[in-house]
């Protein structure tokens, strides 16, 4: 109102032109041109009447349709409020339709204002713009249940995961012993075949099964969940820390968890994590079908209209939980997994992989390429080797041979010799004996190479043929003992031995 009466005093008092007018007041000109006009067309000049307060001025100017108004029903501002939650759909397509319905209607301005005075008194929660089908946001409750064994009466806290959807706050919730990764990621498969789709966003918490590593700005996603995330097409989002309006409907959706749900069931004793669950989804069930208060339908409803259209379809098959791991391919061109060695091509050696591991599949991954793929081995201390990944003259691989790990040993001792000897035969492929030969003769780093002479001719004598056992002996010193019973003999002279006569 300021600028109105301003703009009238420069016009009529100060005999300024439109565009004047416009720089004084930092006003466009059609802005100060519709004043004039309006103010004109009112019969208003300057000064203006001390009677005419702000109120009254701004109703000369712009009288309200008041005909209209009683005459045309408002836009029901519900529904209006639950189209703008679909994609694309904006404030100024709506009127537009509005209008074509109702050409008499108010005006664009008008519109806008009447919702938006309409949407200030609907929860905070309930006026967010959330887009069909565009975000899940998922977490897991504060609160927990008691579950009972059967057989010892020991009590286990089960803990409750809720995911809920944005546009239509459609809730699941399931019960799982653990918030560890394996449970995480079960519960979002679970989810996800709960709604019947995927959405575009998942918007976690920073929990550690989701963020490897918590960050305001580029956070570290766990890499078992980012590989659920690209299995069915989704991005992950973290909340940002100490942010809980970045997930307020998940805040949301754990309260409504806890009190139509948890609360209903503290009376009650569960005696499995299934019992438990099939409680949980009864509720559930309610929860969901149970009217708004403050918004007519349900969250099914609205799930039916908004959401499950705009899901993206599950894929063909189900996510495999995975874990990833980082290896580097050592001179024998095999990586170690969970101690088992499997192997990669061999013009690798020395790189670092990604290492992805199911239950029955290691999977070698080098730059986003997948380079290796062997079934996976429960056998500690053996070689899994695909003939392809070997190379055609093993002495190309930075010239390491079996001969020249003999010649190596042979500088030590005869003992030693022959311990890498029948180390190199004990393998199908003599390369899968590299890293034990390797580490053997580096022994004498650390020991020496008399001891380790020593040691390997004690291991051949026993016959423990590998790193660990030739290290164990050095440690315990066991190679000493072994030294001087070559220099004493072995038949040693003592009253309290009897001899192998005694036994015939």
């Amino acid at each position: 109102m300021r600028k109105i009466r301003e703009a009238l005093r420069l016009h009529y008092d100060a005999g300024l032109g439109v565009r004047a007018i416009s720089r004084s007041l930092k006003a466009s000109p059609s802005t100060v041109r519709e004043y004039l006009v309006r103010a004109k067309l009112q019969g208003l000049t300057w000064p203006l009447p001390e009677s005419l307060d702000d109120a009254a001025l701004l109703q000369r100017l712009y009288p309200t349709p008041r005909t209209n108004s009683r005459r045309l029903p408002p836009p029901q501002w519900s529904k209006v409020h639950r189209e703008l939650r679909r994609k694309g759909v904006t404030l100024a397509l709506l009127w537009e339709e509005y209008k074509t319905v109702h050409p008499e209607g108010m005006q664009y301005s008008w519109f806008c204002s009447r919702y938006r005075e309409w949407a200030a008194k609907v929860d905070v929660v309930m006026r967010q713009e959330h887009r069909a089908g565009e975000k899940l946001f998922v977490d897991y409750a504060g609160q927990t249940v008691p579950v009972v064994n059967r057989d010892t009466g020991e009590l286990r806290e089960a803990q409750i995961f809720v995911a809920v959807l944005g546009a239509s706050s459609y809730t699941y919730a399931e019960a799982t012993w653990t918030q560890s990764l394996p449970d995480w990621v079960a519960s979002h498969v679970r989810a996800f075949e709960f709604y019947g789709g995927c959405s575009e966003l998942l918007i976690p918490d920073n929990l550690r099964s989701a963020v490897s590593r918590a960050h305001r700005y580029e956070p570290d996603t766990n890499p078992t969940y980012h590989d659920l995330a690209c299995h069915y097409g989704a991005a992950v989002l973290p909340a940002r820390v100490k942010k809980p309006r970045d997930k307020a409907k998940a805040e949301v959706a754990v309260q409504v968890v806890e009190r139509w749900i948890l609360a209903a069931l503290r009376n009650r004793t569960f005696f499995s994590l299934a019992e438990l669950n099939a409680a949980v989804a009864k509720l559930l069930e309610r929860l969901n079908n149970r009217p708004f208060r403050k918004l007519p339908g349900s969250r099914r409803e609205l799930f039916e209209q908004l959401d499950r259209p705009a899901l993206r379809p599950l894929p063909a098959e189900r996510y495999v939980f995975a874990e990833w791991k980082k290896a580097r391919v050592n001179i024998d061109y095999h990586v170690e997994v969970d101690r088992h060695y499997y192997s990669v091509p061999h013009a690798l050696v020395g790189r670092q992989l990604d290492v992805r591991l199911t239950a029955t599949i290691v999977e070698c991954i080098y730059r986003g390429q997948r380079v290796a793929s062997h079934v996976r081995s429960p056998l500690r201390g053996r070689h899994t080797t695909a003939d392809e990944h070997m190379p055609e003259k093993h002495r190309k691989m930075g010239q390491w041979s079996p001969e020249r790990f003999i010649r190596w040993a042979r500088t030590i001792g005869p003992h030693t010799a022959a311990l890498i000897e029948t180390v190199l035969r004990s393998r199908r492929h003599p390369q899968q004996a590299f890293r034990s030969c390797l580490g053997i003769l580096r022994l004498a780093d650390s020991y020496g190479e008399e001891r380790l002479e020593a040691a390997a001719g004690r291991a051949v004598e026993l016959g423990a043929n590998s790193y660990r056992s030739v290290e164990s002996i050095l440690n315990h010193r066991l190679d000493e003992r072994h030294s001087e019973q070559i220099e004493l003999g072995l038949a040693i002279e003592h009253t309290n031995i009897r001899g192998a006569s005694y036994y015939h």
